[in-house]
């Protein structure tokens, strides 16, 4: 059941590699009633990406904003309908389908099949799998992986997906070790890019 450790923590991290450096804040907040928590569930990422070859005029900073809205009633067993607005540094747009969630201490698992509002929708496929066993004591192995990838409806030769894989240990609300994330877009100059470095993780 999603609900174990979403009360409010909220996980800050700041990855740098050999080409980009960011900062991403990521977490879930269920609305709160009378009897605790609600069946709605908040989801909420904040993102930005700092290129090391920026200049006044190129490779210029992204931005990106994610929220959404979903019900989760027991009976559905983890499935939800589920509304996404995003914001990002060179566009806006609402997205609704279907998402799963499954959190226990040691693991999430969170994925959304959404299609954009428009008369050209693109279709999302999203998940973030996190697995942190317990090592010895507080210290436990930080594994997660992360993967977007993005299929337009007009174009289907239009195809784009990220990758994003954060390996290390955790101790208490610190996280730290390895990070890699790789991009990849159909019909691009350069249609893979990858960016390797080191994470550090806290949830405030």
């Amino acid at each position: 059941m999603l609900g174990y450790n979403t009360r409010a923590q909220i996980p800050f991290e700041v990855m740098a590699g050999n080409e980009k450096a960011s900062l991403d804040m990521m977490f879930f907040r269920y609305f709160k009633n009378k009897d605790g928590n609600s069946p709605w569930l908040f989801f909420n990422r904040n993102r930005v990406v700092a290129d090391y070859r920026m200049t006044k005029t190129s490779n210029l900073p992204s931005f990106g904003f994610t929220g959404a809205i979903s019900y989760n009633h027991p009976k559905l067993k983890g499935l939800a309908p589920v509304a996404v607005a995003q914001v990002f540094s060179n566009r806006t747009m609402g997205k609704a389908g279907v998402q799963f969630a499954r959190m226990s201490e040691n693991y999430l698992l969170f994925t959304w099949w959404v299609v954009e509002l428009d008369q050209s929708p693109d279709i999302d496929w999203f998940v973030l799998a996190r697995y942190t066993p317990l090592i010895s004591g507080e210290l436990r192995f930080f594994s997660q992986f992360e993967v977007l990838a993005t299929l337009n409806t007009e174009n289907r030769n239009i195809f784009t997906s990220s990758q994003r894989i954060r390996l290390g240990v955790k101790k208490s609300s610190l996280a730290l070790g390895l990070a890699g994330d790789i991009q990849s877009k159909t019909q691009s100059k350069y249609p893979t890019a990858s960016n390797a470095g080191v994470f550090v993780r806290y949830e405030f």
